[in-house]
């Protein structure tokens, strides 16, 4: 039951020789969700050997060109490939005209259909759920709408003990309720109580993305005790007024809100060009949120499974 993140891309505005533009994949129980989509992500998702076929949702934060060029290419390769799989891409509304303009040009003859789901930046909503996991938006504070996303799985079964299935004949039409919490009752009628032959379910994994934002405080309630936080960076404290301006954060800022937020660890991001080490990011964040770590492409990040 895996749960794990992929950085496909680190940087911010433009790519560096090192880091591509915005772009994550989580893996949650083989389900294969695409968080933004920066120029050079279909490269960075090969590079990384994550199969295009697995790939059906694609969130996407909000309407600036390093979050969203590298969708135009990866809807032309899924197409030359003979996609036949339904594509769901949720996002701001304005995106479907983009698109679509850009298909009637370029791909009149799709293989496979492309299915909108518009979401509004300023509300926290569920907008994705299925057997395993929710999605939700988190409202942002950026120059133009914007919103992060919140993973959270599903409560998880409770976990039959070996030594049960070993003594006992227990009939397949049994074990669903058995890890749904039931007693156990025996042949001759004798009622084994769960939490003997149980153990407790794994606990739900979370994990927030956060990216192009002002410091924000209004995200904390939101993302309150998340097992793993993407907090753009794009700069280092000493220019926090930048960061202003340009509705950013500081490593520093970042590093606060995983700090009130008690979240079990930090990934920066979102880094300007202008740093080649990102050593004095790092350090900063560190000195308020210990359990930090700069973004590095093609990483992978695995939330475990804990009781």
């Amino acid at each position: 039951m895996i749960f794990e993140l992929t950085i496909l891309g680190s940087s911010s505005a433009v790519p560096t020789s090192k880091r591509n533009l915005t772009a994550h994949v989580l893996n949650v129980h083989e389900r294969f969700f695409l968080i933004d989509c920066g120029e050079g992500t279909q490269m960075q998702i090969r590079r990384n050997k994550i199969r295009f076929g697995k790939i059906n949702h694609i969130f996407i934060s909000h309407l600036h060109g390093d979050h969203i060029f590298g969708l135009f290419g990866l809807i032309s390769t899924f197409s030359l490939l003979n996609r036949d799989k339904n594509l769901h891409i949720y996002a701001h509304a304005e995106l479907e005209n983009i698109l679509t303009k850009h298909i009637e040009y370029f791909e009149r003859n799709l293989s496979f259909k492309i299915v909108y789901h518009h979401i509004n930046p300023k509300r926290n909503e569920v907008i994705f759920e299925d057997s395993k996991l929710t999605v939700e938006t988190i409202p942002l504070k950026h120059r133009v709408p914007c919103c992060g996303f919140l993973f959270k799985e599903k409560p998880l079964l409770r976990n039959i003990k070996k030594v049960f299935v070993e003594n006992h004949i227990v009939p397949i039409s049994q074990i669903q309720k058995i890890k749904e919490g039931e007693d156990f009752i025996t042949e001759s009628g004798d009622r084994i109580p769960n939490n003997e032959i149980t153990l407790p379910p794994f606990k739900q994994r979370s994990y927030a993305y956060c990216t192009d934002t002002a410091y924000y405080e209004k995200i904390i309630a939101i993302i309150q005790n998340v097992d793993l936080l993407f907090h753009e960076a794009t700069y280092a404290s000493n220019l926090k007024k930048m960061a202003k301006d340009t509705f950013h954060s500081t490593s520093e800022q970042a590093a606060t809100i995983a700090k009130k937020a008690s979240v079990g660890k930090l990934i920066i991001g979102h880094f300007s060009a202008r740093y080649k080490d990102l050593t004095a990011l790092e350090n900063e964040a560190k000195a308020i949120f210990e359990n930090t770590v700069v973004a590095e492409d093609g990483e992978r990040h695995t939330i475990p499974l804990t009781r």
